[in-house]
């Protein structure tokens, strides 16, 4: 499997449903990590202004990121959220 499919492929949960897949957890961090090192001088040390510019700017280039990603990963086989889906649980 190529490093492209890794991250485009959703992932299933152990209840059977399609997640987020890799690059959208990636696209997550990033975003938030980037525009919280943006927006701290910006907002001269205000704990609530910074937040607040966090997620007024951080919730439009999510949703526009998803979007195509989501795009992108259309007709990719599904892969386990963790290897241990699916397995049954011994008592």
């Amino acid at each position: 499997m190529s490093l492209i499919d890794f991250l485009l492929a959703p992932r299933k949960d152990h209840r059977g449903w399609d997640t987020p897949n890799e690059a959208s957890r990636i696209l997550l961090l990033l975003v938030l990590v980037t525009v919280s090192y943006w927006a701290w001088p910006i907002s001269n040390g205000m704990i609530y202004m910074w937040i607040t510019l966090v997620l007024l700017i951080s919730t439009p280039i999510l949703s526009l990121g998803w979007v195509i990603l989501s795009f992108a990963s259309q007709n990719r086989k599904s892969r386990k959220l963790t290897p241990s889906v699916g397995k049954k649980q011994s008592q």
